[in-house]
């Protein structure tokens, strides 16, 4: 995967619109949400992949930690 990340050539916003088109076609709802969450890990040592010293929410300071990005898609609820 890493190897695939680094090297491949591919165009961004094909493959944002391709990921859409697949989520739409499989997920969609009228009321469908994406919700973007941003959280940190703190990490004891140095064996995990890109844990570095960096501001993280979860702890409020500089720590030893993995920032991580999850995306969750989500169904509102019909309103009034």
């Amino acid at each position: 995967m890493q190897r695939l990340l680094r090297y491949a050539r591919w165009a961004a916003d094909a493959v944002r619109d391709d990921l859409r088109a697949y989520a739409v076609d499989h997920l969609g709802t009228d009321g469908g949400v994406l919700i973007v969450d941003e959280t940190g890990f703190v990490k004891k040592g140095r064996a995990s992949a890109g844990a570095q010293r960096q501001y993280t929410g979860t702890t409020g300071r500089l720590a030893n930690s993995q920032v991580s990005v999850f995306l969750a898609y989500g169904i509102c609820p019909a309103g009034p």
